[in-house]
């Protein structure tokens, strides 16, 4: 049954991010409009993003040009950042509790203590400021490979985007459901050891104590996104992935070092990011299948 409808995603009419992503924005739209009611700027909000992804989508399909195809992919990364920041003042009115407390148990039932209070004894600034300077990276490389693909072949462009924006899709509405702060607000006072680096570690903090919406735990994006690029660069663009191998390491280890996120969190991040994979994969066969037909049937 799941297998069928995994089948009826690829094979339809929209891209399987748009799929996903729009179960995210149509769940939380329809829970905010329950909750608060239709009219509410929190409900709109997310309406109005509905309505723009419906317009872009059926531009596209009636003038499927090259800039019509941009717009309608790059619909998603600004939709992607703008619903992320909202998620701050908009998912505590249907959820208001965390979930931490759930996450640290699940982690306690599989590993024992928390990996981040493990990792307490092997603080060191110069460590502290690598593992800042591998967690910031991201945000870097993430930006340079949305511009990187948008300038590529079409068919890359989509690829590349589908198996993003499905991890985006997913990943959101699992903090929606599922919200929570992570270890280094929530086991705070257990943490007796201060992260000690330097200025990029002043630099990271800053980011991520201004810019976390306060539920973006489970699963983990920076996990599930930067592992999804890596071996979409392995297969694509050998040398981005060569460049990108130790940093992107050092990401994955980063998430608990810095106290961001729970082992769950990264089980579940990589698990989504090799779905991701197997999904753009399984969509580009049927594509390229599509093609071949075609071709035959016009000779």
């Amino acid at each position: 049954m799941v297998q069928s409808k995994i089948e009826k995603i690829i094979n339809g009419p929209l891209l399987p991010h748009e799929i996903f992503f729009g179960l995210f924005m149509w769940i939380t739209w329809i829970r905010l409009a329950v909750t608060l009611g239709l009219l509410h700027p929190d409900s709109l909000f997310y309406l109005m993003f509905i309505l723009l992804n419906m317009g872009v989508i059926l531009w596209n399909r009636k003038w499927n040009t090259n800039r019509t195809w941009q717009l309608r992919l790059w619909y998603y990364p600004v939709a992607m950042n703008l619903l992320y920041f909202h998620m701050k003042t908009s998912i505590h009115h249907i959820i208001p509790e965390k979930f931490d407390g759930t996450l640290l148990a699940i982690d306690q039932a599989i590993i024992g203590k928390n990996l981040s209070l493990r990792l307490i004894p092997y603080y060191h600034p110069i460590l502290t400021e690598f593992m800042s300077f591998c967690y910031f990276l991201f945000y870097i490389y993430l930006a340079v490979s949305l511009f990187y693909f948008s300038f590529g072949p079409l068919g890359l462009f989509q690829k590349f985007f589908t198996g993003l924006f499905t991890i985006y899709g997913i990943g959101f509405l699992s903090y929606t459901l599922i919200p929570a702060v992570g270890p280094w607000l929530y086991l705070a006072e257990a943490f007796d050891t201060p992260l000690i680096g330097y200025w990029i570690t002043e630099i990271n903090d800053k980011v991520v104590t201004s810019g976390s919406n306060g539920v973006d735990v489970f699963p983990s994006l920076h996990c599930a996104v930067s592992s999804f690029i890596l071996f979409f660069d392995r297969k694509h663009r050998p040398w981005r992935f060569r460049l990108y191998l130790i940093p992107c390491v050092g990401l994955w280890i980063s998430t608990l070092y810095l106290r961001y996120h729970y082992f769950i969190d990264l089980t579940a991040g990589f698990l989504l990011s090799a779905f991701a994979l197997w999904l753009i994969n399984q969509w580009e066969q049927n594509r390229n299948q599509e093609q071949d037909t075609t071709r035959r049937n016009i000779q």
